[in-house]
Parts: C-alpha cells; sequence; structure tokens
C-alpha cells in the first residue's frame, strides 16, 4: 500500500471551480485506475478554499502510473492558476 496526502490551497474565487475539476480527476482516477483503492477529496468547513486529498495506490509504481496519466496532466495545468500553494506527502 502507497499512502498519498495532497493539501492544496486555492484562491478563494477559484475554490467552487477546483472542487468541481478535484472531484472530476478523482472520479477520472478510480475509474480508469484499478491500482488505485482510495481517492478521496476533503474540504475545510471552516476555510472552504482548502481541500486535502487523501489517495491510497497499491504501491508506488502504480502512484507513478497515475502521474502520468493525461487526465493528470491536464488536471494539472488547468488549476494550476488557481493554486496558492500545494503540498505532496507520501
Amino acid at each position: 500500500m502507497f499512502v498519498v496526502t495532497v493539501t492544496f490551497d486555492v484562491q478563494p474565487e477559484q475554490a467552487d471551480a477546483f472542487q468541481q475539476r478535484v472531484l472530476q480527476q478523482a472520479a477520472d482516477t478510480l475509474k480508469n485506475e484499478s491500482t488505485c483503492q482510495v481517492f478521496h477529496v476533503s474540504v475545510s468547513p471552516e476555510r472552504p478554499e482548502a481541500f486535502f486529498l487523501y489517495e491510497v495506490y497499491d504501491d508506488e509504481a502504480a502512484f507513478d502510473v497515475h502521474r502520468n496519466q493525461p487526465y493528470f496532466a491536464d488536471f494539472a495545468k488547468t488549476v494550476e492558476p488557481w493554486v496558492q500553494s500545494k503540498s505532496i506527502t507520501t
């Protein structure tokens, strides 16, 4: 098992758009990657521009496959201008 957590702080005016796009990213990942077991998206109740992702992959190689998917690249390109900070922990 390989666990990845990601925190995002996005521009407040982009929070709704980011939420919609990150939920699509989660759905795409779970639909297309059998080696992704969990992809949860959480939003802070106090700060709607703060997001927490919890992802579980079979192993680190599966996460590498995930990062090389075209929908991953599209997600990253789309949300990049909205993101104020991002932190990834494995």
